[in-house]
């Protein structure tokens, strides 16, 4: 495995230089080769707790129901991305590594990769001990380790699962891979300010690397209004619109899918709605050229007196 380039230290960039996309951060870069496949590849960001590990798992199983082959990266520290495919918490690519003293080329894609519901392949990057380290460059070296072993080149769509709305170093990583970049928002102001942080960061990265927002998807929300005039204003689209229903609440404590449950009230509508969602995502949606606000003028535009 090639050695992680090095990166500048933060005290020794002059002040007012120009430094390249990463340099000064953790963020791990890629050789040109290694960024390159053929599978559709979405990342899936939005506010911490909004509901992006179940957004993404039960993407994951609609696009499997498509027939695709789908693998699922939780690019979270606290691992728990995809344990209602796997129905268990899975060891991380941070735990195995540790368990051969960090020699990569000592694993094997079994070693942290996990088949779960309906075929869908599952990878939890992990990161260090809480107020330890740096979860970001564990997510980046993940990645780097995904492309070496090729696992993203023999899957027709990944699922990026990030942490919360931290958008700098390692968890940018995976808008290098990124064809389009989702939001997942619910219809509040702490969701759509960090929504709107998050579309000038895809915004940012855009211009070194090809991901676009490719819309939004409105989660444990009854009603769409201030997500509706919010994306009318910077120029973004809904996609898709999962309310507040307890059976996708519940679908988690029975560490399982929505897809695997039966007999619950709205299931069948929602269940229809991620169906739509991932046919919609992988016929291609138009890049959205989204303007963010700036914070004080959103903070102005939300609510009401």
């Amino acid at each position: 495995m090639n050695s992680p380039k090095q990166h500048i230290p933060i005290s020794q960039i002059e002040p007012g230089k120009n430094v390249g996309d990463g340099e000064g951060s953790v963020q791990v870069h890629l050789e040109e080769d290694l960024m390159e496949t053929t599978a559709k590849v979405f990342a899936i960001y939005g506010k911490g707790g909004i509901g992006k590990s179940t957004t993404s798992s039960n993407l994951s199983v609609a696009f499997s129901k498509l027939g695709k082959r789908v693998i699922q990266i939780g690019c979270d520290p606290k691992h728990d991305s995809t344990f209602t495919l796997t129905k268990a918490l899975m060891p991380t690519v941070i735990d195995v590594l540790e368990s051969v003293e960090f020699h990569a080329e000592e694993l094997r894609p079994e070693d942290y990769v996990f088949e779960g519901y309906n075929g869908v392949m599952c990878v939890e990057a992990g990161g260090p001990p809480a107020g330890t380290g740096c979860g970001g460059y564990v997510v980046g070296q993940t990645v780097k380790l995904l492309k070496q072993h090729h696992l993203l080149d023999d899957s027709d769509v990944v699922i990026f699962d990030v942490l919360g709305d931290v958008v700098c170093g390692g968890f940018a990583s995976p808008l290098q891979h990124a064809e389009r970049a989702m939001v997942v928002t619910a219809n509040d102001f702490d969701s759509i300010f960090a929504m709107n942080r998050i579309a000038s960061a895809i915004k940012a990265k855009s211009k070194n690397y090809a991901v676009r927002l490719g819309g939004v998807i409105a989660n444990r929300s009854a009603n769409t209004d201030e997500i509706d005039r919010f994306n009318e204003a910077v120029g973004l689209k809904r996609l898709a619109h999962f309310p507040d229903l307890d059976v996708i609440r519940r679908s988690r404590l029975k560490k399982s899918t929505l897809f695997e449950l039966s007999g619950e009230e709205g299931l069948t509508e929602v269940c229809d709605e991620y169906m739509s969602l991932a046919q919609q995502m992988w016929d291609g949606t138009e890049p959205l050229p989204c303007e963010p606000m700036k914070d004080r003028d959103l903070f102005d535009f939300l609510g009401f007196d």
